[in-house]
């Protein structure tokens, strides 16, 4: 759509919003002045939702006035409470709800998959991943190819940007898929690049692994809750989240999981199992041998977190209410509207290194800061005492994420105005 610079257009475009009831749903953060800050930090830690206080009160009440008869009593017994959260979820990132299951945290399930899906022989033995993975996936790839016996010298490769560019060109990365095909094991990449904010065609490149025989896997901490997915026709093998930034469940939240059903029925396939994962009919008579359960539920190690459970309820309700559609929408609007007023408003003085197509971005804008006069770190600081929530990331840039769950264009309007007198 075509923006305009005033104050008035913000107004307009809030006013306008079929979505801004929302944001009436969150707790804003305050100033020590009183005033809401401007949170444009979801992408590190979404709001918390005011139903996730209802959610989980109604677990503690369940403890303590059913103690152990909690597994079973009530609307959400504990048994199966993972169960209320799998539908929503499955529905969200594009997925048949057996293909789906809330567990552990990102990592973890990162490693549970790669237990599975990277079994390197002499031939194939090589993981592909982005130069510039957030670190906690490539120390997981880093022992992962280690616990085989490997070398990461020689068992890893890893796509960049070209020089003096900060995006990876998808030719150049479906270019080394078809070039290395034959030798790599597995294709462990991104939904969004934490830093560039950049996005990926997950289709694309999982297409590009099969024609090759590579396993694929998605990280999507940075695309679940952000984009609209469609993971079970992509086609990938797998794909692990984590819950606590766009879907808003809070610090330490529960993560997910994703593993498609061509794989869910393979119950001779390598995973390190645990009681949850094993077959329901049967856990309670505690059999010596391990019968995984058929689906994404088979990879379970432990029961449920039931309390970290409850607020990624509550969160999910919400996104049924809203819609992922129209929540994308909006989102691309935020972003258009930030990029406008930035381009317009603080001209050479910044720059954005997120790609400029809508279908290459989230939800993200990452930020350098380019005036001799001022230092980017230095600019985060000070957008800070001013009540702007936003992230610095080593070594030179801010993220600012405007969710469309919450964030008013006017959250983007008073960004800009602020930031550009800080040069």
């Amino acid at each position: 759509m075509n923006f305009d610079s005033s104050h008035a257009f913000a107004e307009d475009l809030d006013r306008l919003d079929p979505l801004a009831a929302l944001r009436d749903k969150f707790y804003i953060p305050r100033s020590l002045d009183g005033l809401e800050q401007i949170y444009l930090c979801g992408n590190s830690l979404g709001l918390q939702p005011k139903s996730a206080r209802v959610t989980i009160d109604e677990i503690l009440d369940s403890w303590a006035l059913n103690a152990v008869e909690g597994h079973f009593a009530g609307d959400h017994p504990w048994l199966s409470y993972h169960e209320f959260i799998t539908e929503k979820m499955a529905h969200l990132v594009g997925a048949i709800p057996s293909e789906v299951v809330a567990m552990n945290s990102l990592t973890v399930n990162l490693h549970l998959m790669m237990v599975s899906f990277y079994r390197p022989t002499a031939e194939r033995y090589k993981v592909l991943i982005e130069k510039n993975v957030f670190p906690s996936d490539r120390y997981a790839v880093h022992s992962q190819i280690n616990f085989h016996g490997l070398d990461s010298a020689d068992a890893l490769i890893e796509v960049c940007p070209r020089i003096g560019e900060y995006n990876i060109r998808n030719d150049d990365l479906l270019e080394l898929i078809d070039r290395e095909g034959e030798r790599i094991a597995l294709i462990l990449f991104p939904g969004v690049q934490y830093y560039t904010g950049q996005a990926f065609d997950l289709t694309e490149i999982t297409h590009a692994g099969h024609r090759k025989g590579c396993r694929v896997g998605f990280d999507l901490a940075h695309a679940v809750g952000n984009l609209r997915l469609q993971l079970h026709e992509s086609d990938a093998d797998f794909a692990v989240w984590c819950s606590y930034k766009y879907l808003n469940a809070g610090p330490g939240a529960v993560a997910g999981c994703f593993v498609h059903e061509r794989h869910g029925g393979q119950s001779d396939l390598p995973r390190f199992a645990g009681w949850w994962g094993h077959d329901k009919a049967s856990r309670f008579q505690m059999p010596d041998r391990f019968s995984a359960l058929s689906g994404a539920e088979g990879w379970q190690i432990s029961n449920p977190q039931i309390l970290s459970m409850a607020p990624l309820l509550a969160s999910l309700d919400l996104f049924e209410h809203a819609d992922m559609s129209a929540l994308r929408v909006k989102s691309e609007r935020l972003t258009g509207y930030l990029e406008f007023l930035l381009n317009t408003r603080c001209g050479d003085r910044m720059s954005i290194i997120t790609p400029a197509s809508v279908d290459q971005r989230g939800a993200q804008l990452s930020i350098r800061v380019n005036s001799k006069n001022a230092k980017g770190k230095r600019v985060h600081e000070k957008l800070g005492q001013t009540g702007i929530v936003c992230d610095w990331r080593e070594p030179d840039v801010i993220r600012v994420a405007p969710v469309p769950l919450y964030n008013k264009f006017m959250d983007v309007f008073e960004f800009v105005e602020r930031i550009r007198t800080m040069f």
